[in-house]
């Protein structure tokens, strides 16, 4: 293999070990990082690491200091009222147009396929974090909005991290995914009342005021 070939497929690597240890909190918010402390967690020099963090940079979730420190990109209480503000703009209007349309039915199936994960991935916060964004993503599927949808992908690490904060300080995974069936049920029934009180409460009002306490 060509050494530039090589060099990249490592930086790749780096790239995408450290982004997983961003978003499943192993690198939690605030933590300072090295380039020395990188390379010698993922066994690699520093030269496909260095490439790493500079994309990591670039996507903000690495920042650097005047003094050129290293640190994981805060979460501040501003982000997180900002994000769930956006979420719930974006889809109460998505999830009013899946029954306005007459989709209702169509997407109780598209975002029962999205609870079964997020059941599946009970016992591992990440894992069934990245499976409820993949179900948020399903609603605002309905709009069928590129821009929309660039900005849930532009916030996807956000929206994950903060996701964990709401579970690790109080939000109930096995209740959650109880109330999503019974949502999904609402949603074939024609239900849209009781079917957005679900979301509303469970993922906008409980997510952000659990996301709020994790200082």
């Amino acid at each position: 293999m060509p050494q530039k070939e090589k060099s990249v497929s490592l930086a790749d690597q780096a790239y995408e070990t450290i982004k997983t240890n961003i978003l499943n909190m192993t690198y939690p918010p605030g933590m300072t990082l090295t380039e020395s402390r990188l390379a010698r967690d993922l066994g690699m020099s520093r030269s496909p690491v260095r490439t790493a963090i500079r994309m990591l940079q670039t996507e903000g979730l690495i920042v650097t200091d005047y003094y050129k420190s290293m640190t994981v990109k805060e979460i501040t209480e501003k982000d997180i009222r900002e994000i769930y503000q956006l979420r719930e703009l974006l889809e109460g209007a998505a999830f009013r147009l899946i029954f306005t349309s007459g989709k209702n039915e169509e997407y109780s199936f598209r975002i029962e396929e999205k609870v079964v994960r997020m059941c599946a991935a009970a016992s591992d916060i990440y894992a069934w974090e990245v499976a409820d964004t993949a179900m948020h993503m399903e609603i605002v599927s309905v709009l069928e909005n590129s821009r929309v949808d660039r900005i849930y992908e532009n916030n996807l690490s956000e929206l994950i991290r903060m996701g964990q904060f709401s579970v690790r300080n109080g939000m109930d995974i096995g209740r959650t995914n109880e109330n999503l069936k019974k949502m999904v049920e609402f949603m074939r029934a024609g239900d849209y009342e009781n079917a957005y009180a679900i979301l509303r409460e469970d993922h906008f009002t409980t997510g952000m005021d659990c996301a709020l306490q994790f200082k």
